[in-house]
């Protein structure tokens, strides 16, 4: 059986007092003690994704970087894992995320941008003008898929996928 690994305690003996960020772990992962207690790490997902997304993250997890690219949701990696910690129903949402903007973000400081909205092929993202000043970006949570597409056009790179933490339960 796989020991149980404590993020927090690896980072209080690094010098970080702060508990980890929460980082997205791979799609449909049921939760993220199940994911930490049963991933051996073998690299297979890394390897298997045609978009080149999944990386080494902290203790050698894989976790996904959107700066890299998007998810196609393609599958690639769960079918390369052996483990048993993904959901059934894949026609859900691959991460339970909230897209949000930084302060940095050009459209919310009053310059015109729209690279986000322009990328985004569910108009997740869309931008509302108000008084006749530059439309600000607005997001339908229901409709993005968290797909991160709209990560890498951002001039500002304001634009943050946020984990919820009890992924699938």
């Amino acid at each position: 059986m796989a020991e149980s690994v404590n993020l927090a305690r690896r980072g209080l003996l690094r010098g970080r007092l702060k508990a980890p960020k929460a980082q997205l772990r791979l799609p449909w992962v049921t939760n993220e003690q199940d994911f930490v207690n049963q991933c051996t790490r073998c690299e297979d997902c890394l390897s298997s994704c045609p978009e080149n997304i999944i990386v080494k993250g902290d203790g050698g997890f894989p976790t996904i970087d959107f700066t890299k690219g998007e998810c196609t949701f393609c599958q690639d990696c769960v079918s390369a894992c052996s483990e048993e910690f993904f959901v059934a129903d894949k026609s859900t949402k691959a991460w339970p995320v909230n897209l949000s903007f930084l302060d940095n973000c050009l459209a919310n400081n009053l310059i015109y941008c729209q690279s986000c909205q322009d990328v985004c092929d569910t108009q997740a993202i869309s931008f509302s003008y108000a008084n006749g000043s530059i439309p600000v970006p607005q997001v339908n949570q229901d409709d993005c898929t968290a797909c991160g597409a709209c990560i890498i056009p951002c001039p500002t790179q304001s634009i943050t996928l946020n984990p919820i933490i009890t992924y699938f339960l």
